[in-house]
């Protein structure tokens, strides 16, 4: 008998190892859960287990947060944009939203009488019968939390798409749309005028018809100056359009026990800048190239950051 027990009790820890082993990532046994192991398709570029998000508790009186400049651009030197600031995405391959227009390298921005010009033109390239383009800030400027302001006017015509908004320095939660995209301002052609706010998450989004969007009627979008904010705090995003807000995003008022799926917005992000023409959006009820060339002018861009904000996410654990 006690020979029988003393070979259960190592059959029983051999057992049990194996199943340590194999939570743990040391077999490849089929019952493995690798979604365990990352988000998102691929090993993100820092690895976060969702299980293990902290939502936390940010107490801060909104009204009262003090704001320094970070960062700007102001455009007031005539000439090529500001390589130490931003640089181009090129290519014409559709950009996912199935757009016509070639992003060229720096050809179509420029900075003209104290105003960056991003200039969408009806000129081939290669098999693309328009050139556009996309400005971006990655590898130059992120941040994560922060007031960014953007005084701009915005092009106007049938399949026009202009956009500032900003997407995540690091995939960290997965491809899009799990690690977020912020639009701070889009517009469309077809509907003059009416500008949109939105975020994507994984759970919220436009290809699941899910994604939290508002719009604004904007008189004069294209004919005036317009200043487009965005405020990022830890636990909502607030967008206006010249002072007035008319959307708020907070993960809280729609999950109760909200994951990176609701709120990846705890990572940095960069700013982009661009025109598309046409493409799913744009393009959804035709375009009318006899209106190019079109220009967006920004007047400035400046970032803002909040010390106690800063100091009040350091605390966290």
């Amino acid at each position: 008998m006690k020979q029988f027990k003393f070979r259960f009790s190592i059959l029983t820890a051999a057992i049990l190892l194996l199943i340590v082993f194999t939570a743990q990532g040391g077999s490849e046994s089929p019952m493995m859960d690798l979604d365990r192991l990352h988000t998102g398709s691929q090993v993100s570029d820092a690895y976060v287990d969702p299980d293990k998000l902290a939502k936390g508790t940010y107490e801060y009186d909104r009204s009262q947060l003090q704001y320094e400049l970070v960062w700007a651009d102001e455009f007031d030197t005539d000439g090529p944009v500001d390589p130490a600031k931003w640089h181009f995405e090129t290519g014409g391959s559709g950009w996912g939203n199935n757009e016509p227009q070639y992003y060229t390298r720096g050809e179509n921005a420029w900075v003209e009488d104290n105003h960056l010009v991003i200039e969408v033109r009806k000129e081939a390239r290669g098999t693309n019968p328009y050139t556009s383009s996309r400005m971006v800030t990655r590898g130059r400027a992120d941040w994560l939390y922060g007031k960014f302001e953007i005084r701009a006017k915005l092009p106007t015509g049938l399949g026009t798409w202009p956009a500032l908004w900003m997407m995540p320095t690091h995939s960290t939660y997965g491809g899009w749309p799990r690690s977020g995209e912020i639009d701070i301002m889009e517009h469309v052609g077809y509907d003059q005028d009416r500008v949109h706010a939105s975020v994507h998450t994984g759970a919220y989004n436009h290809v699941m018809g899910t994604h939290k969007t508002a719009t604004i009627q904007v008189p004069g979008a294209s004919e005036d100056f317009h200043t487009y904010t965005l405020e990022w705090l830890p636990d909502q995003v607030i967008i206006s359009v010249d002072g007035k807000e008319y959307y708020t995003y907070n993960p809280a008022r729609y999950e109760a026990d909200f994951n990176y799926m609701q709120w990846p917005f705890d990572k940095p992000f960069y700013l982009i800048f661009n025109i598309a023409f046409g493409g799913n959006w744009g393009g959804a009820r035709g375009v009318d190239d006899s209106v190019l060339p079109q220009k967006m002018l920004v007047d400035y861009v400046r970032v803002y950051q909040s010390p106690e904000i800063t100091n009040l996410v350091k605390e966290q654990p």
